[in-house]
């Protein structure tokens, strides 16, 4: 979750593997004639260009929903996951912040303990309620449906911190609202993730967390209404997902995935396509009936797929010292079917807030563009003096392995550095604030200011909670008036 969840170990990598090209392309060694399996069997396969181009828009496109799935599947379905929380409809809450053990989603979160809950809204709605909760303490609900959109929020910044139920109701129901709901949240699937955030002060603050995370609540409409509850949705066999197996299957999760997702009016152009090489609800064959010609073009189509979206993920936003600052997480009506925006936010960070909820800048270079590399140079990042992020919450700056965009193990277990912390932060003279970034401790007189670095290439992230909307601010995406500091090599 952007405080992300990592559903793939190296996020879109899986399919790139020497492991995805080899199952397939073994088997087609036989073959020298594109199409004649499937002409000889019947099928109305398109020709070896189309499929490559269907198959690269299909990656895309389909990305997030394989990300999403993996996810989802370590979280709430396999017992034996080490990231397993609980079942589906149950409230789980963790009195903890992420660390380098969390490995389920990248660039994860480690400044709130999350709450959050998988449901099924087939056979009815839910309601979700939340405690009042007192001012000073920020928190949020992220609503995020199987397509990773952000569809809705409850919380600091979009309700309040007043206690109130909230009816969360699948793309096909058609009641009313019940009394008492004080707003209607509608995804476009019928599973869906609310993600909550709880913000912690520091260690001590934990307990008061506990508190307020009791508070939340899940449950049926029928429960909520006292009525008894209507027929139960019919069984799903979940097929079984991991890092290895979406390697391998990634256009059978998207096929699975599509049956909860009603296509949206600018969906129905890119479906009608998937469904000529057997994917998707109206598809005509199997995907595995297509000629070894026709997997080797699919394959193809995947690589090329993948390197698009990994172009997009280092372009999205505006880049200022160094920084990319800019916002790809919205709902359906933000990425307007731009599925290659959609796939590049899920590789650089599923489940990331939209903007007017927390701006991500994201940053791997120096100001002057050069790679960081903490198993070559230390760096430093200066806030000048007045010049902090400018949020109405709160603020961090996370560190993340480069290769892996997880946190990584260091001796003084500090994942980040955040706002909470500056009454122990030393200052400089003049009042500005520098962060030490390096893999070695920087001495006593420097410690309190260490943001540990991996032995290798950096990943790191500011968040800003409830970013201001007057100046000095980060927003419109780019635009804003406030910039990032950029990172300096001082070895």
């Amino acid at each position: 979750m952007r405080s992300y969840l990592n559903p793939l170990a190296a996020t879109a990598a899986l399919v790139l593997s020497a492991g995805f090209f080899t199952c397939c392309e073994k088997k087609s060694d036989s073959v020298t004639q594109a199409g004649q399996a499937d002409t000889q069997a019947g099928i109305p396969a398109p020709g070896i260009e189309e499929i490559k181009a269907i198959a690269e828009e299909g990656f895309i496109y389909g990305l997030p929903l394989v990300m999403n799935y993996t996810a989802n599947y370590q979280f709430w379905l396999d017992k034996s996951s080490s990231q397993y929380k609980c079942p589906l409809n149950q409230l789980f809450s963790e009195r903890r912040v992420f660390t380098y053990k969390d490995t389920a989603v990248v660039v994860p979160n480690s400044d709130t303990p999350y709450s959050f809950v998988c449901l099924d809204l087939r056979a009815e709605p839910y309601v979700v309620s939340v405690p009042a909760v007192e001012k000073e303490r920020y928190y949020s609900i992220q609503f995020v449906d199987w397509n990773t959109f952000n569809y809705g929020y409850v919380g600091s910044r979009a309700t309040g911190n007043e206690a109130g139920d909230y009816l969360v109701a699948g793309p096909d129901w058609k009641g009313g609202t019940p009394a008492g709901i004080k707003g209607v949240l509608r995804p476009t699937t019928q599973f869906t993730l609310a993600i909550f955030r709880t913000q912690l002060f520091g260690p001590e603050d934990m307990p008061n967390v506990a508190k307020v995370q009791d508070g939340y609540t899940v449950q049926l409409l029928s429960a909520f209404l006292k009525q008894p509850a209507p027929p139960a949705a019919p069984t799903i066999d979940f097929p079984k997902a991991n890092e290895e197996l979406a390697k391998t299957n990634f256009f059978e999760y998207v096929d699975f995935a599509l049956q909860f997702a009603p296509a949206g009016p600018e969906e129905k152009e890119i479906r009608a396509r998937l469904a000529k090489i057997g994917i998707g609800p109206g598809k005509t064959f199997n995907f595995k009936d297509l000629s070894l010609e026709h997997k080797a073009a699919v394959l193809i189509g995947l690589k090329e797929g993948m390197k698009k979206v990994e172009a997009k993920a280092s372009a999205i936003g505006k880049k200022i010292n160094g920084w990319s600052v800019g916002s790809a997480f919205g709902d359906r009506g933000f990425y307007k079917g731009d599925w290659l925006v959609r796939a590049a936010a899920a590789k650089a960070g599923i489940y990331g807030n939209s903007a007017d909820e927390a701006m991500y800048p994201m940053s791997r270079w120096t100001a002057g563009g050069e790679t960081l590399d903490s198993s070559k140079h230390n760096y430093t990042l200066t806030f000048a003096a007045g010049q902090l992020p400018p949020v109405n919450a709160f603020w961090s700056v996370t560190m993340y392995d480069g290769k892996s965009q997880l946190l990584i193990e260091n001796p003084i277990n500090r994942y980040l550095i955040n706002s909470p912390m500056l009454p122990d932060l030393k200052k400089n003279a003049d009042g500005s604030l520098t962060l030490y970034i390096q893999k070695d401790n920087p001495g006593a007189d420097k410690e309190a200011n260490w943001l540990p670095a991996p032995n290798g290439t950096i990943y790191l992230v500011m968040r800003l909670y409830w970013p201001k909307t007057e100046a000095p601010l980060i927003l419109p995406p780019g635009e804003g008036t406030w910039k990032p500091p950029g990172i300096v090599q001082v070895k």
